[in-house]
């Protein structure tokens, strides 16, 4: 399995376990994942794969769910 594909398996877990919309700084911390901020190329792969939307509040803070 290559790295991409652990790190999309993690994120989807994380969020199908979640009961809403999860901060990046939540999810890293729930799939224990080293990254400090997600690598944008992957990140967009993940809006295609794993139909992941990533919405901004109104603080500037990203909210990532699955639709």
């Amino acid at each position: 399995m290559t790295a991409y594909e652990e790190f999309r398996n993690k994120i989807e877990q994380v969020l199908r376990k979640a009961q809403g919309p999860l901060t990046w700084t939540e999810i890293r911390t729930r799939a224990q994942l080293p990254q400090k901020f997600p690598n944008n190329q992957w990140t967009h792969k993940l809006e295609h794969d794993i139909g992941l939307e990533r919405k901004r509040d109104a603080h500037g803070v990203i909210h990532w769910q699955l639709r």
